[in-house]
């Protein structure tokens, strides 16, 4: 493969990443501040009602650590300027592995989008068939056969009993050989140039680099209100936590939905490990390692959300049980000196932040409809202007990139006011109910469906 040839760029002032670090956390501790100084009256207030200490929780996980995330989260967005993605003639072979559970509707068009992609190189795509009860298997084979063509090569392989997505995904670790491995959700739909981007980004990045997750976007949105909302979840929430972790060299989820990642990582870490939250363990026990996992918001996959209230339940669910499998596991991150150790207590609060939106603030809500503004009232108010800040800043990076790529941002008002004013008043719960489960260590089953 020759040698990747940068594309010439001038640049007029360049700010280290580093710097860049402490002055955007400088300007969030000062709004978290600020927040503290404006909210005196308002902890006077509900102290009368509920005594400070409890007044105290209620407004920090309220107003304080939300405020500060977010002004976080803005100050890194503006900060970003990460490299262009270099080209190559060539790109080295790469293995596609495909966990499939009950998947007869969708992996004839996860395949199909795999055979299209323009990639400079062999792929090879692995179907691992986890115990499925219905025509996944027969499917994948007979798309297989019809999509055959030179430079790719798609086989299914079968497992005996449905063991999990860990347990297949390390089958097909072991039944391939190329040095670069990606994996992919068996309901996905990859964009014609996903693979190569990816690809060029993983080489693009700075050493170090381990992984690289891919862009993960809403296929279904048009179905009803909630994969309406979802497609908003996914196009700036995950979007823009993902491009801020990158930018300080450390995403901490390169999802199985779509990621890269080297074999020599993978092998090192013993694979995926047997839990309902294999990506985000697998992710950090690679940054335990001091290795960095990228992002590549220009590699786009279209994969299916939950369409049912009952479906969207067990997914969140389980991403909260496997945060909490990944503590349990990893927690040592905790007291690692790099720059995304921030990220990982920032992960730690959102246990806190979960509890008290669903068993304070929702209820204040409701105290609310009736007069009583001890917990939602005036004060609230005052972090609607950062959190309208942060959707004009997030939509128009997203909306720079989607045009990038020749897409357009679909019109979803109604998705979009749902998102913004009660979508979280269903996730929050949700999550509660995760961490509960996790606690009680209740069964633990894959898939959302």
């Amino acid at each position: 493969m020759p040698a990747p040839v940068p594309v010439p760029e001038f640049r007029r002032f360049y700010v280290p990443i580093r710097l860049k670090y402490v002055l955007v956390l400088a300007v969030a501790l000062a709004w978290a501040g600020l927040s503290v100084k404006l909210s005196q009256p308002w902890l006077h207030e509900l102290s009368a009602h509920v005594g400070f200490a409890l007044a105290l929780v209620v407004i920090m996980f309220i107003a304080y650590v939300p405020g500060f995330m977010n002004a976080f989260l803005i100050g890194s967005i503006l900060a970003d300027r990460r490299p262009r993605l270099r080209r190559f003639e060539r790109l080295p072979d790469v293995c596609v592995l495909v966990a499939c559970y009950n998947e007869a509707e969708n992996i004839a068009d996860t395949l199909t989008s795999l055979s299209r992609q323009d990639y400079p190189g062999e792929i090879e795509v692995v179907v691992i068939d986890d115990g499925s009860i219905d025509d996944s298997a027969a499917i994948a084979r007979a798309t297989a056969a019809d999509q055959a063509r030179p430079g790719l090569r798609i086989r299914v392989l079968n497992q005996p009993k449905n063991g999990g997505k860990s347990k297949a995904l390390n089958r097909g670790l072991t039944e391939t050989r190329q040095a670069l491995v990606v994996t992919v959700d068996g309901d996905s739909y990859l964009r014609p140039d996903a693979l190569r981007k990816l690809v060029e980004r993983f080489l693009s990045d700075p050493a170090g680099t381990v992984a690289v997750a891919g862009a993960v976007l809403v296929r279904n949105s048009r179905e009803n209100w909630l994969t309406r909302s979802q497609e908003w979840d996914y196009f700036h929430g995950i979007a823009a936590v993902k491009r801020m972790q990158s930018m300080y060299h450390g995403t901490l989820v390169a999802q199985g939905a779509f990621s890269l990642y080297t074999r020599e990582s993978l092998e090192q870490a013993g694979g995926w490990p047997e839990c309902v939250g294999e990506d985000i363990v697998l992710s950090w026990a690679l940054l335990k390692t001091g290795a960095r996992i990228g992002y590549c918001e220009e590699a786009c996959l279209f994969t299916r959300v939950p369409e049912k209230l009952g479906q969207f339940s067990k997914q969140r669910q389980r991403w909260s049980r496997g945060l909490m499998e990944a503590f349990a596991r990893h927690g040592s991150l905790l007291f690692k000196p790099r720059m995304t150790t921030l990220f990982i207590w920032w992960n730690l609060l959102f246990l806190p932040l979960d509890l008290v939106y669903t068993l304070a603030f929702i209820p204040g809500l409701i105290l609310a409809l009736f007069g009583y503004y001890w917990i939602a009232g005036i004060m609230t108010l005052l972090v609607l202007p950062l959190a309208a800040l942060w959707n004009l800043i997030i939509f128009r990076v997203q909306s720079k990139m989607f045009k990038s790529q020749d897409l357009r941002v679909r019109r979803n008002i109604s998705g979009f006011l749902f998102y913004t004013l009660a979508y979280t008043m269903i996730l929050q719960p949700v999550c509660v109910l995760g961490y509960a489960a996790e606690i009680l260590r209740l069964r633990k089953t894959w898939g959302t469906k």
